[in-house]
């Protein structure tokens, strides 16, 4: 696993409760002392009882920790799942020596599974046993669950005299459109930020980044991106865009986050190949982010990709089923760099065996130019396998 900086204030752990047989199935996140925090989450009319306790736990201002589990969702359970996650946070605030309101949860798994109390209670003493601020690899495990790799990632940055960090790990392998974030994502800094600010930064990086980010065109009840910023590093609140030090907090920020977004989309259930799509040209910002989209969750573009067809065909039959109005004579389609379509008809089979050579390679682009305006939108996503079915047929059982 990479290695990423340390962040001041913070330690990890991450281990195996009972959750699930083997793996690790339990995290924790814990700031020695109160921490800003910002969240973003599911915009799914069933969300998970951990969405609803950290939505309302935000509320309190300052947080000290977040504790998740993996292998059970803890979704669709009523009063009792509510009741669960409350007492998963009050477990874990209990042990480390906070207010339960003080502490955020998150959960990934079966949907519909009871969550089971009693190795949680004996989890989360271990866990704060095993606290280490060079945890965070640990913690990235314990949130896997179709995953093949955790991810981690992080980036220094120097304010004035000080040194400052910022790391993140994030989960999440299928039932990705997150229209928000993502599945589970969690990144601390020891940067001090006034609370409204981070909310607002926040916001600003998942949409640039997680919000990127579709595997499978479904949205999961879990989602979660949580950000905190407990000062320990020292120096005046970051309390706005034009605070010395904004900036660059923004940019380290927005780097982790997007290179956890891709890794994202590369790790998707079954997938072979991370693909970036671009679109350009639409009539209206929501007509290209609607072109993107219809082009990343595409079966027939993401298994033509999964084959290595530099099918143009495909990928302007889903835009036009979307009904996007575009300029055919003006419209481009590349591949991997190559163009395929260009005004108006195919660029030939020479063209067309370039392109196709190019989609072997395990990272590739497909560029889109409707030629109808000056929109833009960019989206991560991967290519569709038999594995992806085989993953997705045997989720249960």
């Amino acid at each position: 696993m990479k290695r990423v900086p340390r962040v001041a204030g913070f330690s990890f752990s991450g281990l195996h409760c009972g959750l699930k047989p083997c793996e690790p199935d339990l995290a924790l996140l814990v700031s020695d002392r109160p921490a800003a925090a910002a969240g973003v989450f599911t915009r799914s009319s069933i969300p998970g009882a951990p969405v609803v306790v950290s939505k309302q736990h935000l509320r309190a201002g300052r947080i000290r920790g977040v504790v998740a589990n993996s292998g059970i969702a803890n979704v669709g359970l009523g009063v009792a799942g509510l009741r669960r996650a409350e007492e998963m946070a009050a477990l874990a605030a209990g042990a480390i020596g906070c207010r339960a309101a003080e502490l955020l949860v998150a959960s990934t798994g079966v949907i519909g599974k009871p969550l089971p109390v009693a190795p949680l209670r004996r989890g989360i003493r271990r866990a704060v046993a095993a606290l280490a601020s060079g945890g965070l690899g640990d913690a990235a495990r314990a949130i896997m669950t179709t995953d093949t790799v955790p991810k981690v990632a992080g980036r220094r940055f120097q304010l004035r005299s000080r040194q400052l960090a910022v790391a993140g790990i994030a989960k999440g392998s299928g039932m990705i459109e997150p229209r928000m974030a993502t599945m589970l994502a969690f990144l601390v800094t020891d940067a001090a930020v006034a609370p409204a600010f981070l909310r607002r930064l926040w916001r600003e990086v998942t949409a640039d980044t997680f919000n990127r980010v579709t595997v499978d065109g479904e949205t999961s009840t879990s989602d979660t991106a949580l950000l905190l910023a407990n000062g320990a590093s020292g120096g005046h609140p970051i309390a706005g865009p034009r605070s010395p030090g904004a900036r660059l907090l923004r940019e380290a920020l927005h780097a982790v986050a997007a290179e956890l977004a891709r890794e994202l989309a590369r790790d998707g259930e079954g997938a072979t190949k991370l693909v970036r799509v671009e679109v350009q040209g639409a009539r209206s910002h929501a007509d290209t982010e609607r072109a993107a989209r219809r082009i990343a969750n595409s079966l027939l573009v993401k298994t033509a990709l999964f084959g290595g067809d530099p099918n143009w065909g495909r990928i302007l039959q889903t835009v036009g089923a979307a009904e996007i109005s575009l300029d055919l004579a003006r419209t481009e389609v590349r591949l991997c760099g190559v163009a395929v379509f260009r005004a108006g008809a195919a660029t030939g089979p020479a063209a067309r065996r370039r392109a196709g050579a190019k989609l072997g390679r395990r990272e590739i682009e497909i560029e889109v130019r409707l030629g109808r305006g000056r929109g833009r939108a960019q989206l991560w996503t991967c290519d569709l396998s038999d594995e992806y079915v085989r993953i997705n047929a045997e989720y249960t059982t």
